[in-house]
């Protein structure tokens, strides 16, 4: 994962795509998709979704789309109390 990349706005992308399976429609199977990608429009998930619907037999059921930044400032929290060691 390129550093560049994720400075200027990617952020790590996991899709759970649930298609219908090409010889049982009735029957349904997760693939998980993960790369690199912009929130909220997801450029790269939806080239990869066009070119499943486009060349690959099982249709599409559903996708739920997950995305966190890699990069972001540091978090503290503030904690209660103190421990001394001599």
């Amino acid at each position: 994962m390129s550093l560049e990349m994720q400075l200027s706005g990617y952020r790590l992308t996991t899709a759970e795509i649930t298609y219908r399976r090409p010889d049982h429609l009735h029957l349904l199977q997760d693939y998980i998709w993960q790369d690199l990608d912009i929130a909220p429009d997801f450029p790269v998930l939806r080239r990869f979704l066009e070119f499943w619907e486009n060349n690959l037999d099982g249709p599409l059921h559903s996708v739920r789309v997950a995305s966190v930044a890699l990069v972001r400032p540091a978090e503290f929290r503030l904690i209660e109390g103190q421990l001394r060691l001599h």
